[in-house]
């Protein structure tokens, strides 16, 4: 097993590859996808169980996990939807059925993309890259300053204007504002905002009506722009431009 950050050289500078974490029960698969994986530059972690991904996850703080719906002691879906309490990290689920369903569940759960068996390696290593690329995670710092059409935003200076004109934003909207457009094209899920805003490690422990009030302020001070965040039912939110 390959374990660690591996540091590559390239044009004199260093580059920390990026961690990917494969879940499935087919060791000749896990195999094929390791081996391809690595020779693209990746370091590569693996799992053969839901119970053991979770705890992978937990350990080694991958970058994107590749998961299979059908795993042994829990399922990828429910693995999926563990992890979207408190992590935000590209999921790219795998399935062996020709369901529509299947895709549809994981895809409300917050997986980013799936891949249907039997695969090309080729078409593998494309949706991963596409995933990190939309993702922000192949790259090293997250926006500290963003704009878009007129709006401004500087997250450091707590600066929020549209139109040249400066708007006040709570200290929790600039964080949800942070958190959507760094990772915007992608659901975010209400736990993982109460995790990550208001620190919350049981989000059973707070109404979540709560993260839905913060959206609706926000909203409203983005005014013509409001609808960027669009609500994903049964699960979180949605930043898209």
């Amino acid at each position: 097993q390959i374990t660690g950050r591996v540091i590559l050289l390239r044009r004199r500078k260093k580059i920390v590859a990026e961690k990917i974490l494969i879940v499935d029960d087919e060791k000749p698969i896990v195999d094929s996808i390791k081996y391809t994986l690595y020779k693209e530059g990746y370091d590569v972690v693996v799992s053969y169980d839901g119970e053991d991904a979770l705890e992978k996850v937990r350990k080694e703080n991958p970058d994107l996990i590749i998961l299979d719906i059908m795993l042994p002691k829990l399922s990828g879906l429910e693995v999926c939807r563990i992890i979207r309490r408190t992590s935000n990290v590209p999921i790219i689920m795998l399935t062996a059925r020709g369901e529509d369903m299947d895709r549809v569940v994981g895809l409300e759960l917050g997986a980013d993309d799936y891949v249907s068996k039997p695969f090309s390696m080729r078409e593998l290593v494309a949706r991963i890259k596409s995933v990190l690329r939309r993702s922000g995670q192949n790259t090293a710092d997250v926006d500290k300053q963003w704009s878009y059409k007129d709006i401004m935003i500087d997250f450091d200076k707590k600066i929020f204007s549209i139109s040249k004109k400066e708007i006040n934003l709570t200290a929790k909207e600039f964080k949800i504002l942070e958190i959507f457009i760094n990772s915007r094209g992608r659901v975010v899920s209400r736990d993982f905002l109460l995790n990550s805003v208001w620190d919350i490690k049981d989000p059973e422990l707070i109404d979540t009506r709560t993260v839905d009030v913060h959206i609706m302020n926000l909203r409203k001070k983005l005014g013509k722009y409001s609808d960027m965040i669009k609500t994903v039912k049964n699960f979180g939110y949605r930043f898209d431009i």
